[in-house]
């Protein structure tokens, strides 16, 4: 891995968990901690993390968490799209998980008018957005709070899943390529992802464009996993066709 690549990882794994620790970078990357902490600070020189001893953190992570805000504002036009169409697979009576994010976020916008909704989240943005509605019953999992994402991830939130049966699970991801599946910044989420799903008839995943053709750092598992894929219609003809070989039923918002 060349050195602005590794860099681009670290700072995807710093924007997903708010920080990040020299030894453990070091260590994920099999380079000395002398590299990781050269790496650090060009980021910091270039105004993305600002360092402390022994690692880092994200810049202005505190003020977004203050006013409950997610980092990613990216295509935000295309997410409120996909999740218009995801709202018409949401059926009265349903038990959905939905999975933290800001596509997912965009989806509990606009999820009112449904009756007796159960929504299982480890998101509490979406808690937020979601627990004054009388028609929503609302369960929220614990585990370790992330502040970039404002999620609840680690084995705790996995636990919270076993022996539950739901309807639908709407979830996020980072990266979809063939070769790596669906992939993830931060490894501690993966174990959560990987319950939602056991838990789950039905998989959704809410994905802009950009993620497709895109590789994180951590892997979730072969697109085999996901039932649907809602995208925007800035989806290109040969990631189209290449879904569709692989049986991925594909909706285009």
């Amino acid at each position: 891995m060349l050195p602005h690549q590794r860099r681009e990882k670290i700072l995807e794994m710093i924007k997903e968990d708010g920080h990040a620790k020299v030894f453990q970078l070091s260590k994920i990357f099999k380079v000395t901690e002398v590299t990781i902490r050269q790496d650090l600070e060009k980021l910091e020189k270039d105004g993305f993390i600002e360092r402390e001893h022994g690692g880092a953190f994200l810049k202005n992570v505190g003020i977004l968490v203050k006013n409950i805000s997610l980092h990613n504002q990216e295509n935000l036009a295309e997410k409120a799209s996909i999740a218009n169409r995801a709202i018409e697979f949401i059926n009265d009576g349903d038990t959905i998980i939905l999975d933290s994010g800001s596509t997912t976020t965009e989806i509990a916008k606009q999820i009112a008018g449904f009756k007796n909704l159960t929504v299982i989240t480890n998101s509490l943005n979406i808690a937020l957005a979601l627990g004054a509605d009388p028609e929503i019953n609302l369960v929220v999992t614990g585990g370790e709070f992330k502040a970039p994402t404002l999620s609840l991830t680690g084995q705790k939130a996995a636990d919270f899943f076993d022996n539950l049966h739901v309807d639908k699970l709407f979830l996020a991801t980072a990266g979809i390529t063939l070769k790596s599946g669906l992939t993830y910044p931060s490894i501690s989420d993966i174990c959560v992802k990987r319950a939602m799903i056991e838990s789950a008839n039905v998989v959704y995943l809410v994905a802009d464009s950009t993620k497709i053709g895109k590789s994180s750092f951590a892997s979730l598992g072969a697109l085999s996993l996901i039932d649907y894929l809602i995208t925007d219609s800035k989806i290109n003809e040969e990631d189209v066709l290449m879904l569709k070989r692989h049986d991925i039923k594909l909706v285009i918002a």
